[in-house]
């Protein structure tokens, strides 16, 4: 519960913002560092994406750690009445202490990754195992920031004082670092939906899966008027920013076979709409999830709600919009990505332009896996209920 204690300071810690900041620098430099592997090939230990990364983890592990023995070393320390206890020995939030585990992981990634790379060269896929211990170590401290704001969101929540610019300050910095986290989601899976699965239950299962349960929780734990459209639309600006900035700074490939001489870098990909059934979650959850703004909706009713409302409106927006990456002349510009192609790729390749056959469907295995993707949604909304609770209770 929150603590009582009237004489608490209202205010929103620096090592706060540093995290959010230290997100930010990670997420960037990620995404850079996809544009890398995809423009250039080969990069090395202190390549400048990587800089950005462990920039993050950097100022996210300092400023954490010092929060953290600050509150341990002085014994009088106002917060320690709503700290955590560790090992019997060290006080301190709980977001700084994700922080702290989350940035060790990455910078105990970073010589992994050079050896596996000068071991078994060039990766192809996300998810190899020096990756995974990167990303961990990312959604650690991603999930970090979140809880920071958080926790000062929910010990305040009720507090009269707190309706100025702090008040709007801990929204948007619970917003941003949300957004943020679900960049890194969507990164890690968007292998799994790309713009020519668009016509394929693979793609509506992943997201029926992975984005419901997210998007509910960060919205009933937020104290924004419009969380889950906010957080969508934050999610849609920090993936495109880099790709629509960093494709028009030159990159050649330094590593064979190149099948398309670039002479810039090529951006990643144009992200799912999500802004859209991110809307209209809102106003479900407005209607029968906020107390005195409609019916209290059963739960496990909302989540059937939620989720199947979701995954519908992410099926009308992207089925077209995904024609329209695919197959348009018209979307193969700067700000739509779609010419985009990495280095070691035939550019002729048939398909480049087209859908591929192996990803249709008949209309009736279609309807099959979208069924099933539907359960998932649901299923998904109802887990995101459920953490949207705990989320509201967070007050360390």
């Amino acid at each position: 519960m929150p603590p009582s204690s009237s004489s608490q300071r209202l205010g929103i810690p620096t090592y706060i913002y540093a995290v959010v900041f230290a997100s930010f620098c990670v997420i960037m430099g990620l995404l850079w560092d996809i544009m890398w592997h995809m423009s250039i090939g080969r990069d090395g230990l202190f390549a400048p994406p990587h800089m950005v990364i462990y920039v993050g983890g950097l100022v996210a592990g300092l400023f954490s750690a010092y929060q953290i023995l600050n509150m341990t070393l002085t014994k009088n320390h106002s917060g320690r009445s709503s700290a955590v206890h560790f090992w019997a020995v060290f006080y301190g939030p709980l977001g700084a202490m994700f922080c702290v585990w989350g940035a060790l992981a990455m910078l105990t990634s970073a010589p992994f990754d050079d050896w596996w790379h000068n071991t078994y060269g060039l990766d192809v896929q996300i998810l190899t195992p020096p990756h995974t211990i990167l990303a961990i170590g990312i959604m650690t401290l991603q999930f970090g920031a979140i809880i920071g704001a958080l926790a000062l969101q929910n010990r305040y929540r009720n507090r009269t004082e707190l309706v100025n610019a702090t008040a709007t300050r801990l929204k948007w910095l619970f917003a941003i670092a949300a957004g943020l986290l679900l960049t890194m989601l969507f990164t890690l899976f968007s292998e799994s939906m790309e713009q020519g699965d668009s016509h394929n239950t693979s793609y509506y299962v992943t997201a029926a899966i992975a984005l419901p349960f997210y998007l509910v929780a960060m919205g009933r734990g937020s104290l924004l008027r419009w969380p889950v459209t906010t957080i969508a639309g934050l999610f849609m600006l920090f993936l495109l920013m880099p790709s629509w900035i960093i494709q028009h700074f030159p990159a050649v490939p330094r590593l064979g076979p190149v099948l398309n001489p670039i002479t810039h870098y090529q951006p990643f990909v144009f992200p799912p709409l999500l802004v859209i059934p991110g809307f209209v979650m809102d106003l479900i959850m407005h209607r029968f999830d906020k107390s005195g703004t409609g019916r209290k909706m059963n739960d496990w009713l909302l989540a059937a709600l939620l989720g199947a409302s979701f995954l519908l409106i992410l099926l009308v927006i992207q089925w077209p919009v995904g024609t329209f990456l695919q197959t348009s002349p018209y979307a193969r510009n700067g700000i739509f990505l779609s010419y985009s192609w990495t280095y070691n790729s035939p550019p002729d390749w048939e398909y480049r332009y087209a859908f591929p056959p192996w990803s249709m469907q008949s209309p009736a295995d279609f309807a099959i896996g979208f069924g099933k993707a539907l359960i998932y949604a649901i299923l998904s909304a109802r887990v995101g209920l459920l953490w949207g609770n705990w989320m509201k209770r967070v007050a360390r």
